[in-house]
């Protein structure tokens, strides 16, 4: 049985996964368009598998924002793979590209890389970070609403003190999923209200903190010293916290994601990327490419506007979200 079967089998034959596959598929439409029909044609115009078709491969994958490193890599390893099976016609390399995809995205890492840190029997603290306008506090909202249905008590820290109305912002996102909000006014120090969170937090008994930080201060050294700041006094207060550091980046701005992940990494030691706006992009293929050139491991993506349209990633969706109009058609 082949790959593309494999990922059949999964979502299409299983109540529960069906709406994960179905939630990926709607939201990657613009990727899939963009991408199948450049494949689809490729594999028309190709009969045999040689040099020119895996050049022509190359730019389909690059034009996805697959990302250069992660292409050349993915197409040596599909070489390798096609020289190994004894693959002539090009129909048979779609099964191997959508299982590299997945095997390029894992690596040697277990398939747990995307699910969430979360401490048992005690305060598990997540702290948010990213630049202003990516959905960060939105993604904060969505997500303290997935984790109180799971049953876990949460709350928000306002510490975005600087950009206007991003506390009130959040208030409004922490009565949508009924949870508290902690916070001081406008232009208090952002460590001091996350300070407050902690106590908040351990008062209530809560199991999750979820942070939210400012996105730009004046300057940038400015706002990675705020950030260090902020991550020292979680430290300090709850040894071995933050549990998790998540970059939220917005899927749309392609390569320029990827140069924003590098900034925080260095800032803020991150843990994971939340993909917001993935529904909004052709340019899907940023998945792996901060998967693959960061060693990030992207844990949620947003695939639509609505409360619960924050999906935790899943490699496999992704890759059947890639290719569901090529597996529908078999």
């Amino acid at each position: 049985m082949g790959f593309m079967d494999k990922l059949k089998n999964r979502f299409k034959k299983n109540t529960e996964t069906e709406e994960v596959s179905e939630k990926y598929k709607e939201g990657m439409k613009k990727t899939r368009n963009s991408f199948s029909s450049k494949l689809n044609d490729l594999m028309a115009r190709y009969r045999k598998v040689d040099e020119d078709f895996f050049e022509e491969l190359e730019e389909v994958l690059i034009t996805a924002d697959v990302g250069v490193m992660t292409v050349m890599d993915l197409i040596e390893e599909l070489k390798m793979e096609v020289k190994r099976q004894n693959i002539k016609d090009t129909k048979e390399v779609k099964d191997v590209i959508s299982e590299k995809l997945v095997e390029i995205y894992y690596g040697d890492d277990e398939e747990q890389v995307e699910s969430l840190n979360i401490q048992e029997k005690e305060l598990t603290v997540i702290l948010v970070v990213g630049v202003n306008g990516v959905g960060k506090t939105t993604s904060i909202g969505k997500l303290a609403n997935q984790l109180k249905q799971k049953g876990k008590r949460v709350v928000l820290a306002a510490g975005d003190t600087f950009r206007a109305g991003a506390i009130e912002q959040l208030e409004v996102w922490g009565e949508r999923a009924g949870v508290d909000v902690v916070k001081q006014s406008s232009g208090s120090d952002p460590a001091a209200v996350i300070f407050d969170g902690i106590k908040a937090a351990k008062s209530r008994n809560a199991d999750v903190l979820l942070c939210d930080t400012a996105g730009r201060l004046q300057n940038k050294v400015n706002l990675m010293n705020e950030l260090s700041k902020v991550k020292r006094v979680i430290e300090r207060e709850v040894p071995g916290a933050p549990h998790e550091v998540l970059l939220v980046l917005d899927a749309t701005t392609g390569q320029n994601a990827l140069s924003q992940a590098k900034t925080f990494s260095e800032a803020a030691d991150v843990t994971g990327i939340v993909l917001t706006k993935l529904d909004g992009t052709a340019k899907g293929g940023i998945v792996l490419a901060i998967r693959h050139e960061l060693n990030l491991p992207v844990k949620f993506v947003g695939l639509g506007e609505q409360i619960n349209d924050l999906q935790e990633f899943d490699a496999e969706a992704f890759v059947y979200g890639l290719f569901a109009d090529m597996l529908e058609e078999e």
